[in-house]
């Protein structure tokens, strides 16, 4: 098995390496500085696996990576882009402007007061062409910072007067 070694440190020392373990806050790539620094104080690839608890491939990986771009190439993370989304930005906007602004009976989609998500479903179908799940059009909500919150009523011809001796009458009730 061939020793690791860093073969280009990049102007890092291990002391310069400790302190910026102590500024980075992802504990992921802290442990890559970390495996990378013991390295450099002369630490074998198996040892330094078994103290920060990864497997060996891994530290050499780290090691390579620092060796190539130093500590900026180390702790780049490209994740992969991921599904293309259902509705694009301006559908997800508009209907989150849909959401926020009117009910279902205002664009004439049944008698409901609030949106939910089967009425947002046959929506979404009926307007963009597009079969959500329930559960993704939830998703879709809370990713657009909505929340479900239940509709409040307001009497508007509640009498005041009578309001007051009610609370006045109950507070009563409540000490005996």
């Amino acid at each position: 098995m061939k020793r690791l070694k860093i073969t280009n440190d990049h102007g890092w020392t291990p002391r310069t390496l400790r302190k910026q373990e102590r500024k980075i806050k992802d504990a992921s790539l802290r442990v890559r500085v970390t495996a990378v620094r013991l390295v450099m104080e002369g630490y074998l690839g198996k040892d330094v696996a078994k103290m920060v608890n990864l497997c060996r491939q891994s530290v050499a990986l780290y090691v390579s990576r620092f060796n190539e771009g130093g500590l900026d190439h180390l702790l780049d993370r490209r994740l992969p882009p991921g599904r293309v989304p259902f509705l694009t930005e301006e559908q997800q906007q508009e209907l989150r402007q849909l959401v926020l602004t009117t009910t279902p009976v205002d664009v004439g989609w049944g008698i409901s007061s609030s949106w939910n998500t089967r009425i947002l479903q046959s929506y979404i179908q009926q307007t963009y062409g597009v079969f959500m799940s329930r559960e993704g059009i939830r998703k879709l909500l809370h990713r657009l910072r909505l929340s479900w919150t239940r509709p409040t009523y307001k009497l508007v011809k509640g009498n005041p007067e009578h309001q007051a001796a009610f609370q006045k009458e109950l507070e009563f009730i409540k000490k005996n």
